[in-house]
């Protein structure tokens, strides 16, 4: 795609915005005109901000349910705390207690770390985030939006690097805390449930993250690295 054709693009987009319709990224060739954007960077500037703006109007659109990334990552950050909390309250109590909250401690840091994680990598490379939010009924773990002109801005391998990170911690978090599974003598069904979720969640991602989530978006963006 020309710089013209990106233009036309873009402005397709806007024209929608500006009239108060559900933006047509797929007619306008939106994500096309992006990819082109990110692999000539001299384009970057020129454009982050237009794209960022009608990125963030079309999540605007589908998005279920969303808040600013202040009161999000403070709730998430809450429930990080609360999960650590149960699973530490599991050291003060017997079997088969201990073990019950080994498990729902997990399953909590499992919906709370994973956004985070993305997050902290993000600011840590210059990004920044908008919103917290809920996709779809089907798929109700929170994420977290990314501002796409700050993300345009960062080198590819940070891009894919950041979407990776929350991948990464949530497959190890299950194996990490067999050692707060051993340190409370906690009932062996729950060190099972652990190792269980682990391995689930690495065959999620074998299966379904290279398709269509974090693990195709860090392989999209390496590509750009590669160019």
């Amino acid at each position: 795609m020309n710089e013209n054709e990106i233009e036309a693009s873009l402005a397709g987009c806007e024209a929608d915005m500006t009239a108060g319709r559900a933006i047509d990224v797929k007619g306008h060739r939106f994500w096309k005109a992006v990819a082109a954007v990110k692999a000539d960077s001299s384009l970057t500037d020129r454009y982050a901000d237009r794209i960022g703006a009608i990125d963030h109007a079309a999540f605007r659109s589908w998005a279920l349910y969303t808040v600013p990334s202040s009161t999000g990552t403070a709730l998430m950050v809450l429930a990080t705390i609360a999960g650590f909390a149960i699973i530490l309250a599991g050291y003060y109590v017997d079997e088969p207690w201990n073990g019950l909250a080994l498990v729902v401690g997990t399953l909590v840091l499992l919906v709370s770390t994973h956004g985070l994680t993305h997050m902290t990598v993000g600011h840590l490379q210059g990004m920044e985030f908008s919103n917290w939010f809920i996709g779809t009924i089907s798929r109700p773990q929170p994420g977290v939006k990314i501002a796409y002109a700050t993300y345009l801005r960062t080198p590819a391998r940070s891009r894919a690097w950041m979407h990776a990170s929350g991948a990464i911690v949530t497959k190890l978090l299950p194996f990490l805390l067999l050692g707060a599974a051993w340190g409370m003598d906690a009932p062996a069904w729950s060190w099972w449930v652990l190792i269980i979720l682990g391995i689930a969640q690495i065959l999620t991602d074998v299966i379904w993250s290279t398709k269509a989530s974090d693990w195709k978006k860090y392989q999209r963006e390496m590509q750009y690295v590669s160019a």
